[in-house]
């Protein structure tokens, strides 16, 4: 059996729809529904059975014999909010809960993947390289947090023995649920609908244009597949960049949803809010040598491509959701 912690979060979700489509479904979700739709992610996967994060933890740290059966843990549990200001909480979520599990799992000799994430790189200046741990630098509190964990799990040794995955900007179906932090994708689709335009950020630098600002956008199908090929591949071992290895601007990413939408670009650039700019990150481009280097076996779908398929076949469908 699989333990997957975040299951019913965005990108938990769709590992958990990837392990099904190669027909696993021997899978432990864990995570903490709370009071908002995301429960609705796991309504057509497949799964053994669900747990809740606080008993989870508590059956690792009492070694309980309910998890004999576990071969491995997916965890992509956390709070991920890049917004979020409580620096306690965040450290005892997304630092001191994976410490926990990651302990455990290598006492017990499970194969362990977890997320850490590309806003550890925070403004880019040092580069993308996977390689690169010590020498980052984090722009705000949820960055620190999977910073410290990388960290740490380097000093113990563990990272020639786990996988930890740097998302960078993942857009796609199940991300319905997160509120302030869903994709530009999504909220584009959205400002679209309701205005028939959309609203973006003015760029305040001098080598990029308004809407010409960078990111390596992935789909979250061709995030979770990677993830799964990792958590397989046991010599997949230490950070590892998951994104598509091509920046492109929020220009061409609003430009593809008017084009999904068969609808006339209208496209408004308005002024960052207060204390967000000396915090933004104005270009990203993953470094996947190191996934290429493992034989990683799939392409990534290109922006447009992906953004057609989202919009066409999750957005605009009645039942929007990644189903096994």
């Amino acid at each position: 059996m699989i333990a997957v912690t975040g299951a019913a979060g965005f990108i938990g979700s769709a590992i958990i729809w990837a392990l099904n489509q190669q027909g696993a479904s021997d899978i432990l979700a864990v995570d903490s529904l709370g009071r908002d739709e995301k429960w609705k992610n796991l309504s057509s996967l497949k799964i053994q059975d669900y747990w809740g994060k606080d008993e989870f933890l508590q059956a690792v740290e009492s070694h309980s014999p309910l998890l004999n059966s576990l071969e491995g843990i997916i965890h992509m549990g956390a709070c991920s909010s890049t917004t979020e200001t409580d620096a306690s909480y965040m450290l005892r979520n997304n630092f001191t809960y994976t410490k926990k599990i990651a302990l455990w799992a290598r006492e017990k000799g499970l194969r362990f993947v977890y997320a850490s994430s590309a806003a550890t790189y925070g403004d880019g200046s040092r580069g993308f390289s996977d390689n690169l741990v010590e020498e980052l630098q984090p722009l705000n509190i949820y960055a620190y947090s999977k910073q410290l964990f990388d960290i740490w799990a380097k000093k113990k040794g563990l990272l020639n023995k786990i996988a930890g995955l740097k998302y960078f900007n993942v857009f796609g179906p199940n991300e319905y649920h997160k509120g302030s932090m869903r994709s530009v994708v999504l909220k584009a689709f959205e400002q679209i609908q309701e205005t028939e335009k959309v609203k973006l950020f003015k760029s305040y630098h001098p080598d990029y244009p308004h809407g010409g600002q960078k990111r390596d956008f992935v789909y979250v199908k061709d995030a979770a597949k990677a993830t799964v090929f990792i958590y397989y591949n046991r010599k997949a071992c230490g950070i590892i960049n998951i994104g598509t290895g091509k920046a492109r601007t929020f220009l061409e990413l609003v430009q593809a949803v008017f084009r999904a939408l068969n609808k006339k670009e209208k496209i408004e650039f308005i002024d960052m809010p207060e204390g967000l700019a000396e915090k933004y990150q104005y270009f990203t481009q993953a470094d996947i040598q190191k996934l290429l280097n493992l034989g990683y076996p799939h392409s990534f779908t290109p922006l447009e491509e992906a953004i057609e398929d989202y919009i066409k076949n999750y957005l605009l469908a009645s039942y929007p959701y990644l189903s096994s």
